[in-house]
């Protein structure tokens, strides 16, 4: 049986290593259009030690994705982070993140001090009183519209959205509910099933209720870390998908189209004829792949929209001054601060702080606008620095400025937004007419590494029946 997957990210490498574990004698070949593998895993050569500039951890609760790492030999190179918080910036001044919630969506205003106005926390204690939501169960609704409504514009600016831009690079307005806090979505299903109003505060404190269960259910138990990053960073992982996929890797190999046609089917610009074909390129380039194979999943794709950002590294000679946290996220709408968040990434992990000085991770843009994306190098180090003394005083350019890297990632992510899930099941539909053809990757099965990955082995599985 051959096998072509197109694009050489953490899915694309995923589905050809367990291909290669559920057929050995399979023919498997991976065509990426850019110079590398890894895709939006990359892993650059800081002189210092090896350094991530796209995504930097992942959901060490995840079971499935630390039993893979193991099954793949890395359990040994998986470390923790220091447990050291991280802060909110908004008016000017340092805020502590309130504990619990949903993405930053509380159940009500305590702990929310100096982050919204009295007004707003009025509104929060009174919303059980408002008339239910109109929840329709299996639909979405966006998350930003909802908590506005709700609760007031305050905990959207100020709170959710610097939460969800740090993970989606989306405000709270641009995404759904289900799309990305599925477990609230979950609980305004269960309400809607059980004849209970549904309100916000509601089913906030459900979800924190069930919470505190599994807490006093563990004990004493220590908890387990929430986050887990590779050693040596994520290639780590890609490069030992590659090696143990056994597959042929084409590098500079961009494919424009798929045909089917007797025998089986041909990739445009790639030689040879392939009895099953895998897409895990971002949805725009699926489009265009899958234009003649299957126009109704291509048109389907097109209602997917990226985000883009870009990541600052800054490598300093000394972290004196710097806070002791593990990060912070900057308000939506903080007035003279252009950063949507820093990692401090020596202070959150151990490993990285063992290398001496400090390490931090500048972040900036969000979906619909990528002025900041496509500026000049020079001034996004420059901003990078005003923002973080702004709102650190740390001074990174006394403290030593010995290595930067700026990467930027256009269409990195996908727009979850609240009709974003109707477009994957309609194109997983559409494909259903092609069979040997399948998709994956972070705009079909979610964001994240476990996300990712188990979508990517669901994929491989389905074409090897």
């Amino acid at each position: 049986m051959k096998y072509a997957i197109i694009g050489a990210g953490l899915a694309g490498l995923t589905a050809a290593y367990e291909l290669r574990q559920l057929q050995p004698d399979a023919e498997i070949d991976v065509f990426e259009a850019d110079e590398r593998i890894g895709g939006k895993l990359y892993t650059v050569p800081f002189e210092s030690g090896r350094t991530d500039m796209g995504a930097e951890g992942f959901l060490a609760f995840r079971k499935d994705a630390t039993d893979f790492f193991e099954t793949l030999g890395l359990k040994d190179t998986i470390v923790a982070p220091s447990g050291l918080k991280s802060l909110f910036y908004c008016g000017g001044n340092l805020h502590a993140i309130p504990m619990g919630g949903a993405m930053g969506i509380p159940a009500s205003s305590k702990g929310l001090e100096g982050l919204i106005s009295e007004e707003t926390a009025s509104r929060i204690e009174a919303e059980k009183d408002q008339p239910g939501i109109d929840w329709q169960p299996g639909k979405d609704m966006s998350v930003g519209k909802l908590v506005r409504e709700r609760y007031g514009d305050d905990v959207v600016d100020h709170v959710v959205s610097s939460l969800l831009g740090g993970v989606y690079s989306s405000s709270a307005d641009d995404l759904g509910i289900r799309a990305t806090i599925p477990q609230l979505a979950a609980v305004f299903d269960k309400m809607v099933a059980e004849g209970e109003k549904v309100t916000l505060a509601g089913a906030v404190e459900k979800l924190d209720a069930a919470r505190a269960k599994m807490r006093e259910a563990a004990g004493d138990a220590k908890p387990k870390p929430v986050f887990g990053a590779f050693k040596d960073g994520y290639a780590q992982l890609y490069e030992e998908l590659a090696e143990q996929s056994g597959a042929q890797i084409h590098l500079d190999s961009f494919i424009s189209g798929i045909k089917r046609g007797p025998g089986g089917f041909r990739l445009e610009k790639a030689e040879g004829v392939f009895d099953r074909v895998l897409v895990t390129t971002p949805a725009p380039t699926a489009a265009a792949q899958l234009r003649t194979v299957s126009p109704e999943a291509s048109a389907a794709l097109k209602n997917v929209k990226l985000a883009s950002s870009v990541v600052v590294g800054l490598k300093f000679d000394s972290a004196e001054g710097l806070p002791d946290n593990s990060g912070i996220l900057v308000a939506a709408d903080e007035p003279g601060v252009r950063a949507k968040a820093f990692t401090l990434a020596s202070k959150k992990w151990p490993h990285l702080a063992e290398r001496g000085g400090a390490l931090v991770r500048a972040s900036f843009g969000r979906f619909g606008d990528d002025s900041l994306v496509r500026a000049n190098e020079d001034d996004l180090v420059d901003y990078a620095l005003d923002d973080l003394q702004k709102i650190t005083g740390f001074d990174g350019r006394a403290a030593g400025l010995s290595e930067i890297f700026v990467q930027r990632w256009f269409g990195g992510l996908p727009c979850y937004n609240d009709t974003h899930l109707e477009t994957v099941a309609a194109v997983r539909a559409a494909l259903e007419s092609v069979p040997g053809i399948d998709v994956a990757g972070a705009w079909a099965d979610g964001v994240g590494i476990p996300n990712v990955i188990a979508g990517a082995r669901a994929a491989a599985a389905r074409l090897v029946k």
